[in-house]
């Protein structure tokens, strides 16, 4: 198995705490909002659980992910992963800008299965997906400003 590891920053308008209890304190509450639906397929919902989460058309179907603390978590399961991937982890780190929004840092680790090697347009692939699952629970916290404010 092979690891392939990448930063990406991006930058919000919404403010870092408010983005953080959206994408990864009440994602479970959230996320059914702005995507279809969202399980949890084992535990409370808290660290160690696995959440099931399924897309609306075009983004993907569906994925799986372990929270192991408030900002690492695992995908384990899903079309991300494809037959190219044994898991991939995400770091996420969410700091505070003069403009009062937020600069967003996210490590990404593809842990490829055997010798598969990954082109540049898939880990791209990879890491716009990434990128758009914030985008689409950034539109939603613009659309309704008082959640987490």
């Amino acid at each position: 198995m092979g690891v392939i590891t990448y930063t990406d920053e991006y930058t919000s308008s919404i403010p870092p705490s408010r983005l953080f209890k959206a994408v990864v304190i009440d994602a479970p509450n959230l996320i059914p909002k702005a995507f279809p639906s969202i399980e949890i397929i084992q535990g409370d919902g808290g660290v160690g659980s696995i959440r099931q989460i399924n897309f609306a058309e075009g983004l993907m179907s569906l994925m799986k992910r372990i929270i192991h603390t408030s900002t690492l978590y695992t995908y384990i399961e899903g079309d991300a992963l494809a037959d190219k991937l044994e898991s991939i982890a995400y770091e996420v780190q969410f700091e505070p800008t003069p403009e009062g929004g937020s600069k967003n840092k996210m490590t990404s680790k593809y842990y490829t299965k055997a010798d598969v090697v990954l082109s540049e347009e898939e880990i791209k692939d990879g890491k716009d997906n990434a990128v758009e699952i914030y985008k689409i629970v950034e539109a939603y916290l613009l659309q309704n400003p008082d959640v987490y404010a």
